[in-house]
């Protein structure tokens, strides 16, 4: 494979970088990490040297950049078939991508009110009715998916799947902000906690110093 370079955010903020890093891992192709820290005046110039969006993540495969979280596990799933980022099925393969286009498109309200910051524990946060809706509909996605792939493995679609790459940062979330979880969709956070790409993601963002001051809101 041509050299593969992966451009992210810092990992105890940015939810997008781990998705497509997650992706990535699954792979098991050897790529260089290069991290341009969140909210600084450096970080949209650097990054728009690679692409003209100039935001992370963004895959630099040889002379080609791929960016947003979703191309490039599209991408991967293209380079990388044997390795079954979607499941293989037809039908099967796009309810994965309906999750992840809703998750990619969706739950703005959720993002906003409990941003990912994997450092931190804030209990009790107050969220409102809009954020409340976006986590119980996640967590329908989550009970769905088991409830119809429970005997394949433990993850939404039985194997590890771009879908819970996607879902990653959310289980980050829930975990921070202690939201409550159904018996099945807690199982289902534990397997991704302990999967070992979700376990090197979250070390390396624990030893992160960076910080953003509004993503380390204080628990009401």
């Amino acid at each position: 494979m041509k050299e593969c370079t992966l451009i992210i955010g810092n990992k105890n903020y940015s939810s997008w970088s781990f998705r497509a890093w997650f992706a990535l891992k699954l792979t098991g192709t050897a790529f260089t990490e290069m991290l341009v820290p969140l909210d600084t005046p450096d970080m949209r110039p650097t990054v728009k040297k690679y692409s003209p969006a100039g935001k992370v993540p963004v895959l630099v495969h040889g002379e080609h950049a791929v960016w947003d979280s979703l191309a490039i596990a599209e991408y991967l799933a293209e380079l990388f078939p044997e390795k079954q980022l979607w499941p293989e099925e037809v039908h099967e393969r796009a309810l994965a991508r309906s999750v992840v286009a809703e998750m990619h498109s969706g739950f703005q309200a959720m993002r906003q009110q409990i941003p990912m910051n994997m450092r931190a524990s804030f209990p009790n946060t107050p969220i409102d009715a809009d954020a409340k809706a976006d986590v119980a509909r996640i967590l329908d996605i989550w009970k769905s998916c088991r409830a119809a792939h429970n005997k394949q493995g433990d993850f939404l679609f039985g194997h590890i799947t771009i879908a819970d790459c996607y879902f990653a940062p959310v289980v980050s979330r829930f975990a921070t902000y202690q939201v409550a979880l159904d018996p099945v969709s807690a199982a289902y956070a534990e397997a991704v906690q302990a999967h070992p790409v979700y376990q090197e993601w979250k070390q390396a963002a624990l030893k992160e110093t960076f910080m953003i001051d509004k993503y380390e809101r204080k628990a009401a």
